[in-house]
């Protein structure tokens, strides 16, 4: 098994042109004095609608490395994998994904949740963990109830995971994927989970469950940043419970899907990591393919009025872009300006509605999650986008490096 480093970074790269800039970022924080593994990933989906490959992903980055003479560790993610998706994924990388979300809320088998319970008493009762004020308690029922919503995904993951063993070596890390559900997991049910994937034979090194709030696409939280240190805690003290409980490895630790720029919770996981010593992987990839755009709009010119036709081309199929992201995008129609209006943009207009500085007047989240979600119009455009993203490369790197550095890794680590 991999050992997972402390803190790993998972940051996307849609078009496969920006891994320097993207580890410049990191090499700036270790300079910084934060050690930080990046972990370049590209979910099926993504590779699917850009027709790439997870090869491309690995050469990309192992050529960024090779440039910028990075010595640490690096990884690439098969990211949100399942048995009907893992194949493509199982030679080129090292940190496995596991999305079992389909399968939460699925019943698994009333022997299988009777043995469950059998092996585990120490589920059911009052439940004192250190580091959550008050005990819990667990009854009978209620731990049946947890393991009927989890137990047949906890062991669909190990399924998926003895499928990626029987391929390759056992030298990666994994990560299961919790977070696409109804509702934030309790510290009662992440305990459950945490129980029958070590049953499960799961080697879970870092785990993303569901937290309170919306995790939309590219923009900021949105939800009661209180409720979610409170959760986020909550969790970190559950997770050092149950490597004690359940011989899990020691370095497990919290995964935050964040679906990119959670800026307002940034403070309250950089105080919990502080005062816990825990580790930390959050994902934050898809605003790379933003700076991008960014970058070409400030290029102005040629490159500015391809971004406006990007957009113009987002609004004509917007509904197709948004469904396969439906419950991690809140766009309100009205507030998207016009094809019409966008083409009479300068470049700083365009700029300031797409960059992500919630304090910048122009700033429009709108505008932001349907670009965010409209990178197949790019990918359409072919060789006209990345023959763009090669002139002006050096605009597009300064932008992709000051968004991953200044406003992610700084508030986190620095």
């Amino acid at each position: 098994m991999k050992t997972c480093p402390q803190f790993t970074f998972g940051v996307g790269d849609r078009f496969a042109h920006q891994a320097e800039s993207q580890l410049t970022a990191f090499l700036e924080a270790a300079k910084l004095g934060a050690d930080i593994v990046p972990v370049w990933n590209k979910s099926n989906r993504e590779h699917t609608i850009i027709g790439s490959e997870p090869s491309g992903t690995r050469e990309a980055a192992d050529k960024a490395v090779a440039a910028l003479g990075w010595k640490n560790e690096y990884l690439l993610d098969a990211d949100h994998i399942n048995l009907n998706t893992v194949d493509r994924f199982l030679e080129p990388c090292d940190f496995f994904t596991l999305d079992v979300a389909d399968d939460i809320g699925q019943p698994a088998s009333e022997e299988d949740v009777t043995a469950f319970l059998e092996r585990h008493p120490e589920l059911i009762g009052t439940i004192t963990i250190e580091g959550i004020e008050e005990p819990f308690e667990i009854s009978r029922e209620e731990a049946t109830r947890i393991a009927n919503k989890f137990l047949l995904a906890t062991q669909k993951a190990g399924a998926i995971y003895q499928y990626i063993i029987m391929h390759k070596s056992d030298d990666f890390v994994t990560e299961v994927s919790m977070d696409e559900t109804d509702s934030p997991q309790t510290p009662a049910e992440l305990l459950v989970i945490l129980a029958a994937l070590s049953d499960a034979k799961v080697p879970v090194q870092t785990i993303a469950p569901k937290f309170t709030g919306r995790f939309n696409k590219g923009v900021d939280y949105v939800g009661d940043v209180a409720q979610f240190e409170k959760e986020f805690n909550d969790d970190l003290a559950v997770i050092a419970h149950a490597i004690k409980a359940y011989a899990l490895p020691a370095g497990l630790k919290l995964s935050v899907h964040s679906g990119s720029d959670k800026f307002s919770i940034y403070p309250a996981i950089r105080r919990a990591i502080q005062r816990t010593g825990a580790g930390l992987h959050i994902k934050t990839a898809g605003t790379n393919w933003l700076e991008e755009l960014i970058g070409l709009a400030e290029a102005g010119g040629d490159a500015l009025a391809l971004t406006k036709e990007i957009y113009a081309k987002a609004l004509d199929y917007k509904e197709a872009l948004c469904q396969p992201y439906a419950t991690v995008i809140d766009i309100d129609d009205s507030k998207l300006p016009s094809a019409e209006t966008v083409n009479a943009w300068t470049s700083e207009q365009y700029v300031n509605a797409l960059r992500h500085i919630p304090t910048c007047p122009d700033y429009n989240p709108h505008f932001r999650q349907l670009l965010h979600v409209g990178f197949k119009i790019a990918a359409q455009l072919g060789e006209r986008y990345t023959d763009a993203l090669k002139q002006h490369r050096a605009i597009i790197a300064k932008n992709v490096t000051t968004n991953l550095l200044d406003r992610h890794i700084k508030p986190l680590f620095l």
